[in-house]
């Protein structure tokens, strides 16, 4: 699994900042799955989250990139979702960040097909 971390910037330093960023957005329902002992994972974290609309949906997204950005100088390798802002996801290597409207997070079910990982709900 290819790696790519800011030398400033700790695992959980990251993951709380994206908290801190989904949180500053009024997200619900924040998860955090550890997927690091799963041989056939694809991240180390999924932090997983909802929003009420569209429009909040990508509010979330929108501050997580902006608040890695600036405190660790990270960018997502990669983005997908903002076209319909139903489900964006924001692949920062090791920690995979989604944000579902509430619709789509029942659908897909993320923790369930993941169920193996250690979750984590965060209050």
């Amino acid at each position: 699994m290819a790696k790519r971390k800011a030398k400033e910037e700790s695992p959980k330093g990251m993951l709380e900042c994206i908290i801190d960023a989904m949180e500053d957005k009024k997200a619900e329902r924040i998860v955090i799955m550890d997927l690091s002992e799963i041989e056939s994972r694809i991240a180390d974290q999924f932090i997983v989250c909802s929003g009420s609309s569209g429009i909040q949906v990508e509010a979330i997204a929108e501050n997580v990139e902006r608040k890695l950005k600036e405190t660790a100088g990270l960018r997502p390798f990669h983005r997908e979702g903002y076209e319909n802002a139903e489900w964006i996801l924001l692949d920062y290597f090791d920690v995979i960040v989604h944000v579902f409207n509430e619709t789509a997070r029942d659908f897909y079910e993320i923790e369930k097909l993941w169920a193996d990982a250690v979750i984590n709900y965060h209050d």
